[in-house]
């Protein structure tokens, strides 16, 4: 029967229900048992593992290996984003409709223009689509183990990132400058730096920044598949159950993901505000001094990591990188074999599904006390156990949590769950205390509770962003969740790097063209419903 005083139940009671009937075959093909956390074997086994994680690690030695894969992980990130850079422009400026020429005439010329505009923003879905944990064990296959793949890896997948958002952000600024000297006779260049860049240059270049960071991370875990840096390090201290090497490598991980934020936010004030003052091409003499910075740190990436670049573009190292991937064709594409796709498509997408929604409520849990609402002392302290919680990688969790809940999708779930509710309360948080109080203040005043007032008051103000947040995430997490099972946490992942270890390579690539899809269709799933939700009256 409908409340008097609350007309939206019978809404939410449906809402309840067809959730509970969409996750409950999710959590079935997801195994979501956590009862099995609680087991006395597994409490034994994860005890006696953590337990070695005291003390860390300090030896010399291995304090010495440490430093150069910190080492290495930075310059793998620096040195993809550099190539990923290298990419993304061209790429940006043959997708973007701003800067197409084509577009000027009529006729054929127009229509071919637009083919090819097509053809290229297809191959940024499928550069961007796959993680660059499987471009990083395709290349490894090719190059050996090193850094080499890991460059490879994230320059190919943050290409396609940068090119897309490039070209988005030129697009949504004004082009009329542009499209003036283009008229003229001007090129593509002189109309992207004189037409375009003076409007979009500080977005440009806080994007890029940003993805640096994220590169970062990135380049942590793609040391597990033998790519180098922080992550393969981490890789053997795990194989070989070493608790003190695993907690020093941990430990390392949270002071670079704190310093890349802060360093991250530094670059973006210095680059960004002389991009502002100074326009397109007139680079103020402090951005033009992080400008020299920044290259002196990457060409002492490039040295650092002795990629041998002569060796890797050499004929027969081309030869040899056609041969192997000319194996994965034809796909496989058997009745049985596609079943077995299927499925673990299934567990992918509850993987992602359910770890996402057990991080959006453990993050609105967590983003309460974050927000200051509970005094600084819980504030700083619920900040540094999300910072912790992000800071850790999604593969090393899983790693974690097939210790304590056995190998499966249960494990990718936990993974998942933690380390982005690091990230959703975190942002949260930020969303809290920037709700407007009056709502929530009118309701203290007339006598509600504080629960009754951050349900009825704060939460509507910020529930459509806290929904974008989580909706976000989740387009984040279908990409993660189906290379968790690179360490026995299910989902396609698993299948691939079993078919890959056994050479099975038109197996493989049916899988990897399955991670495309899923990929594609989530992010379209997930914008149709942002829109829903976002139209008025739903």
């Amino acid at each position: 029967m409908k409340h008097p005083r609350d007309p939206a139940a019978p809404g939410r009671v449906a809402a309840a229900l067809l959730a509970l009937v969409i996750l409950w075959p999710l959590a079935v093909v997801g195994e979501f048992r956590p009862w099995i956390l609680f087991e006395a074997q597994n409490l034994r086994v994860m005890g006696g593992f953590l337990a070695a994680f005291l003390p860390p690690a300090s030896g010399s030695e291995f304090l010495a290996y440490l430093g150069r894969a910190t080492l290495e992980t930075l310059a793998i990130a620096s040195a993809g984003m550099a190539l990923a850079f290298v990419l993304a422009v061209p790429l940006a400026m043959a997708t973007t409709q701003a800067l197409s020429i084509s577009r000027l005439g009529p006729g054929a010329g127009r229509r071919r223009g637009e083919w090819l505009r097509a053809a290229l923003r297809m191959l940024l879905v499928v550069l961007r689509g796959l993680p660059e944990l499987v471009w990083a064990l395709l290349f490894v296959r090719v190059f050996g183990l090193g850094p080499a793949a890991g460059v490879l890896a994230l320059g190919l997948t943050y290409g396609g990132m940068l090119a897309k958002v490039y070209a988005e952000i030129l697009e949504s600024g004004d082009s009329r400058p542009a499209r003036a000297l283009l008229e003229a006779g001007g090129s593509r260049l002189q109309a992207l730096c004189y037409g375009l860049l003076p409007g979009a240059a500080q977005e440009l270049t806080s994007y890029t920044v940003y993805r640096w960071e994220c590169a970062v991370r990135a380049s942590v875990v793609m040391g597990f598949v033998g790519a180098g840096g922080l992550g393969q390090l981490m890789d053997q201290s795990m194989r070989m159950l070493n608790g003190g090497e695993a907690a020093s490598i941990l430990l390392t991980f949270l002071l670079l993901v704190l310093a890349a934020d802060a360093l991250s936010g530094l670059l973006r004030r210095q680059l960004g505000d002389g991009a502002a003052r100074a326009g397109a091409l007139a680079v103020g003499p402090r951005a033009l001094a992080w400008l020299l910075l920044l290259g002196s740190a990457l060409l002492a990436s490039y040295v650092w990591l002795d990629l041998g670049l002569a060796a890797l573009l050499s004929r027969a190292a081309l030869a040899s990188m056609a041969d192997y991937f000319r194996a994965f064709f034809p796909l496989d594409l058997s009745s049985g074999w596609l079943a077995k796709v299927a499925w673990g498509s299934l567990e992918t997408v509850a993987i992602s599904a359910l770890g996402t929604l057990l991080a959006a409520l453990a993050g609105l849990l967590l983003a309460l006390p974050a927000s200051g609402r509970y005094g600084q002392g819980l504030e700083q302290l619920t900040r540094f156990l999300l910072n912790a919680l992000r800071s850790v990688p999604e593969l090393v969790w899983a790693t974690l949590m097939a210790l304590a809940a056995g190998l499966g999708p249960f494990a990718g779930i936990l993974a998942l769950a933690l380390h982005t509710s690091g990230v959703l309360g975190r942002l949260f948080a930020e969303a809290l205390q920037n709700a407007p109080p009056r709502p929530r203040d009118a309701l203290l005043e007339a006598g509600a509770p504080s629960a009754a007032a951050f349900l009825y008051g704060t939460l509507p103000e910020v529930s459509a962003q806290l929904i974008a947040y989580s909706l976000y995430r989740w387009e984040m997490n279908i990409r993660m969740a189906a290379i968790l099972g690179f360490v026995g946490a299910g989902g396609l992942g698993q299948l691939l790097y079993v078919e890959l270890s056994l050479f099975h390579y038109a197996q493989a690539s049916t899988v990897i063209a399955a991670m495309l899809v899923l990929s594609v269709a989530v992010d379209a799933g997930s914008a149709w419903l942002r829109r829903w939700l976002a139209a008025p009256g739903a």
